[in-house]
């Protein structure tokens, strides 16, 4: 691995996962060298006073970043991306759910492939720790994508994702635009591999989001980016004169 990483991580009310986490991450930073940057979404529990803690007894390179108040997850990603010192951007779901391992593996799946700059390694939780519910909300909204953005990634909303800080910069921003990177991706030209990684129960704390919630601003979301990419208007696919 040649390249820095910058690890992106939005949070709000993590305090029972977040350190954990940051726990499993340092060896891994260690190894490749790079950041964790963490944006915590105007938290009202202690997420920020146990991350500053471990910033002043760690050597790793910590970086916590405050939100005046709460904007949502797409937007705490947008923050960290922005302020990321690496190229190469890794982001991870605050709550544990994602294991940090999987890092590796996803690192080496974009070294063999990043011939191409526009590319996005995501994540796909094919053994997921959900209930049953939110399994078969997963299996509606997965439905839909294919249906009406033609868009073939069997998990789109996996927290654990590889791409470039310019590729994510170069793409239109918008609330929710963490769920439809690969169709965004793909719209820009770009390449989408999805790599199986695993994925595990909450440690502690519920989720933010409520199957209704998700699905409806989901769909609504939807026909906007579908709208989006049929408004194109630059070639994403440019002719090889070589030939």
């Amino acid at each position: 691995m040649n390249s820095k990483i910058s690890v992106v991580i939005p949070i709000y009310n993590e305090e029972g996962n977040i350190i954990n986490l940051i726990d499993e991450l340092l060896p891994i930073i260690d190894k490749i060298g790079g950041e964790i940057i963490i944006v915590d979404d105007n938290s009202d529990d202690l997420s920020s006073n146990l991350i500053q803690k471990k910033i002043n007894i760690e050597k790793t390179k910590i970086i916590l970043i405050h939100h005046s108040m709460q904007y949502g997850q797409s937007a705490g990603l947008l923050t960290g991306v922005k302020k990321a010192n690496n190229n190469l951007i890794v982001t991870l779901d605050g709550d544990g759910q994602n294991d940090p391992k999987d890092i590796i593996s996803m690192l080496k799946v974009w070294e063999e492939h990043k011939v191409n700059k526009e590319l996005l390694v995501i994540g796909h939780r094919k053994k997921r720790q959900d209930t049953w519910s939110r399994r078969y909300a997963s299996l509606l909204a997965l439905t839909f994508r294919k249906l009406i953005l033609k868009d073939p990634t069997p998990d789109s909303g996996c927290g654990i994702k590889v791409f470039s800080r310019n590729l994510f910069l170069s793409l239109p921003y918008f609330d929710h635009i963490h769920r439809f990177l690969p169709a965004l991706t793909r719209r820009h030209g770009g390449d989408v591999i999805s790599h199986i990684v695993s994925h595990r129960n909450r440690s502690s704390g519920v989720s933010k989001y409520s199957n209704w919630q998700r699905f409806r601003v989901g769909l609504v979301d939807l026909y906007g980016v579908s709208w989006l990419i049929r408004r194109s208007s630059f070639p994403i696919k440019l002719k090889d004169e070589n030939k």
